[in-house]
């Protein structure tokens, strides 16, 4: 009975920003529960990698800044596959500047990936769940920097917390039509985000990661896997608007 609440066989999942890093542990870890998953990255080439090395996927182009785009995506999906059940949204870019240093035109990549292609990916998810009728889940990827102040993050931080409240809202407007929508929020992990490798593969940092997470650690990416079937899964069938924090203690410092 228990396995069963987290099987996800016959489901359909888009990961987006699933070709490397975080999204593509989410997107093994989706398919070693069953479900067939749709690989979708801006890098179509590194998609197609992943896709052959999880097997039971289907890698499809996209840049979540562009609506049209995101639409095509769940189109393609279930044209692939017969429907859509979950979406996880998860592409992502940072910049690390002081915020007297950041420019307009970073300030505005930030906002349009991290943000603006969050919404574009679950309402077009949503609109799908809703024609099917069937409900579905929508999850998305926010992160500690959405409730506590890290220097350097400013336009990351402004995106995630818009995330958190897009999680909010849009899980508050389809919660009786079958759709959860919630999110999680990772601490520091074993994954460099684009934009940000240099600062977090510093030495220096890697230590003071250690010391102000009560766990000690970075986390590993497959460590996220299980947070992200949870959600999707039945075993969170009465959990939406909900952010789960997965960062080792951080936040509750």
């Amino acid at each position: 009975m228990s396995q069963e609440l987290f099987d996800l066989t016959e489901k359909v999942a888009i990961v987006t920003g699933a070709a490397r890093g975080l999204g593509k542990a989410i997107a093994q870890g989706l398919a070693d529960a069953g479900a067939g998953v749709v690989i979708a990255d801006i890098d179509y080439t590194e998609a197609e990698a992943t896709a052959r090395t999880i097997g039971n996927a289907l890698a499809l182009g996209v840049d979540v800044t562009i609506r049209e785009a995101c639409l095509q995506l769940v189109n393609q999906t279930v044209t692939h596959y017969g429907k859509l059940d979950v979406m996880v949204c998860n592409a992502g870019i940072d910049i690390i500047k002081p915020a007297e240093e950041l420019t307009e035109n970073e300030w505005d990549a930030i906002i349009n990936v991290d943000l603006k292609g969050y919404f574009n990916c679950a309402q077009a998810a949503a609109k799908q769940m809703l024609q099917q009728g069937t409900g579905g889940s929508i999850i998305m990827n926010s992160s500690i920097a959405s409730v506590v102040g890290i220097h350097g993050l400013v336009a990351y931080a402004a995106a995630k917390g818009g995330v958190n409240q897009l999680v909010k809202t849009m899980a508050v407007e389809w919660a009786n039509k079958g759709i959860r929508v919630n999110g999680f929020a990772p601490g520091y992990f074993e994954n460099i985000m684009q934009g940000a490798g240099d600062v977090h593969a510093d030495l220096k940092k890697q230590e003071q990661i250690k010391t102000f997470t009560p766990m000690g650690r970075r986390g590993k990416p497959e460590e996220l896997a299980g947070s992200v079937i949870f959600l999707a899964s039945q075993a969170s069938s009465y959990v939406t608007g909900t952010i789960l924090m997965v960062d080792g203690g951080y936040s509750a410092m």
